[in-house]
């Protein structure tokens, strides 16, 4: 572990504290609006039985969040943000279990849309 990486069950007592420094790492995180519309998403999927358990990572290059069929198995998708690719293709990419990149872009709801298949209403 590099400097800031320290657990916090490794520092017992004030055996390290002048040692080390405890400066919050930076981390990529999603907001609240972002977080707002992959909970939805999710709920719909749950709602129909397709999802059952997510998992949130926040780490310093990107922050995933990966869904489930059963908790025992591989993510069926990870919503990955890395904001170092903004500029490029985009912040935001969907990857399926096979490692797949199944969307990616620069705004958050058109990835998703790639595996949101909610029924729409076809008027003629």
């Amino acid at each position: 572990m590099s400097r800031g990486d320290t657990e916090p069950s490794e520092l017992h007592g004030g055996e390290a504290s002048a040692a080390v420094s405890l400066a919050p790492v930076s981390r990529v995180t999603f907001d609240r609006r972002e977080l707002n519309r992959i909970f939805g998403l999710y709920g719909r999927k749950v709602a129909a039985g397709e999802w059952r358990d997510y998992a949130i990572d926040f780490l310093r290059d990107r922050a995933v969040f990966s869904v489930f069929r059963r908790a025992a198995e591989i993510p069926v998708y990870r919503i990955e943000k890395s904001p170092k690719l903004a500029r490029r293709q985009g912040a935001y990419s969907v990857i399926s279990a096979t490692g797949l990149i199944v969307r990616r872009g620069h705004e958050l709801d058109p990835v998703l849309r790639a595996i949101d298949q909610s029924l729409s209403v076809v008027t003629s």
